[in-house]
């Protein structure tokens, strides 16, 4: 953990400007929004609402980003957290609430399942790519896949007046009045010049490969596993013995969730480190190439533990695992404001939130994942905390708000990411018809917007 180096000192990968001069115009919008996750897709579908004309740009020839390219495949950060039954309630709407309805008019959603001391449920990533296909289309937004953003349009003022982008058919740019850092790694802030932070003085939560496993006797497993999709200790006691037997298992807690599949289970159970057991950051292409290659031999160890130790999962076998590890964390923006640790604990209110969050500080640095639970309550995350401390033009959506490490291991997952992305768009609307700076705009205006979207705020 000690070797772990910021994000800008990997050599010949340092984040430069590609600029714009001389290369095509390919559109010339009022938003372009970079990254298609979740944040992004509530963003570019919620700004062309509003009668902005947008551009969305994704790297993947799907939207999706960690919840189904990572396939970390659950929505997570909607219900309130508590120690019996009663009490626990969805307290999270909006543009979340939305695609949530949507999921479940498609079968892509199961019933909420338990998750310690609160509920999560889980989505079929099929199923949530054609929500996001029909949210982007029937809201006018022009969605370019297999696009990578490689440059930033910039003044010497900082200010943003769109981007770079790459494909198969060469470079060209996107000229837009505003833009939205939805890549997740703040892609567009960091390429920009503008201050990010990487964890805890350089220390981030470990990535995970996540699987499914098909072929599961339901019954068998259940009456095993019991209610709770976090496993209970016995099996983390088998999980210690069965690393005797040279198997791979340097996580003891794992997770394991239904999906809407009959015979099927989707496990998140890996905890990806270095070889050498340094930290790995997936910002550098060798360690994430190092990260999806242990990530995927590791999935054969926790299949084989789990035919081997639990029962249902005798003839199970792993149906596929994501498309890139699961990031839980890269780079976040210094911003005109940050969400405290003490924020989270303390259940903080406030005029200006956009984004509220019962979910606990879920944090993956070591062989069991620390959870701190917010019991019966919530916290408010502040607008400001999504726009940069410097810079014009550009405000950012989803878990590289700016946040103390043990915050964002609080506010990073998915509920919360759909409502960043749809407090941006708000803004940026706001922004545009007010001719002002992101800085300029109060956060308890973009609030009441939201609310009359039907954020519970």
């Amino acid at each position: 953990m000690s070797d772990a180096r910021p994000v800008d000192e990997f050599p010949g990968w340092r984040l430069t400007n590609a600029g714009g001069d001389g290369l095509p115009v390919l559109h010339d919008v009022d938003v372009v929004v970079v990254g298609g996750g979740a944040a992004g897709v509530a963003a570019a579908t919620v700004a062309a609402e509003s009668g902005l004309s947008v551009v969305l740009v994704e790297k993947y020839g799907f939207c999706g980003g960690a919840a189904v390219a990572g396939l970390s495949g659950t929505i997570c950060g909607s219900y309130l957290a508590a120690d019996a039954d009663e009490g626990r309630s969805r307290v999270v709407e909006g543009f979340t609430g939305r695609f949530r309805e949507l999921l479940l008019e498609r079968g892509g959603l199961t019933e909420p399942q338990l998750y310690g001391k609160t509920f999560t449920e889980a989505h079929d990533p099929l199923v949530w790519r054609e929500v996001a296909d029909h949210l982007l289309t029937t809201a006018g937004v022009t969605v370019l896949l297999h696009t990578t953003v490689v440059g930033v349009l910039l003044d010497a003022d900082g200010t943003h007046h769109g981007v770079v982008v790459e494909s198969t058919a060469g470079r060209s740019t996107i000229r837009a009045a505003r833009t939205i850092d939805a890549s997740g790694d703040a892609a567009v802030v960091a390429r920009a010049g503008h201050r990010t932070v990487f964890g805890a003085d350089g220390s981030i939560q470990n990535p995970t490969m996540f699987f499914r496993l098909g072929g599961v006797d339901m019954t068998e497993f259940d009456r095993a596993w019991g209610r709770d999709t976090i496993c209970a200790p016995w099996v983390s006691e088998a999980i210690v013995a069965a690393r005797d037997e040279g198997l791979d298992l340097p996580r003891s807690k794992i997770w394991i969730f239904r999906t809407t599949h009959a015979q099927e289970l989707l496990v998140n159970a890996t905890r990806l480190t270095a070889r050498d057991g340094r930290m790995l950051n997936v910002v550098d292409p060798a360690d994430f190439t190092e990260a999806e290659i242990l990530g995927r031999a590791q999935v054969r160890d926790y299949a084989a533990f789990l035919r081997a130790h639990v029962p249902g999962c005798a003839d199970a076998h792993v149906v596929d695992t994501g498309v890139e590890a699961g990031i839980r964390q890269t780079r976040s923006i210094v911003g005109a404001e940050t969400l405290r640790n003490d924020d989270v604990l303390g259940c903080r209110k406030r005029p200006d939130g956009v984004v509220r969050s019962p979910w606990p500080i879920e944090l993956h640095s070591g062989d069991r994942p620390r959870l701190e639970w917010l019991l019966g309550d919530v916290y408010e995350v502040p607008y400001l905390a999504l726009v940069p401390a410097t810079g014009e033009n550009v405000i950012t959506a989803g878990r590289c708000l700016s946040a103390e490490h043990e915050a964002l291991a609080s506010a990073r997952v998915t509920a919360q990411c759909f409502e960043y992305g749809h407090a941006a768009a708000v803004a940026t609307s706001l922004s545009l018809r007010k001719s002002a700076g992101y800085r300029e705009i109060d956060g308890a205006d973009v609030r009441a917007v939201m609310r009359e979207h039907g954020s519970a705020l």
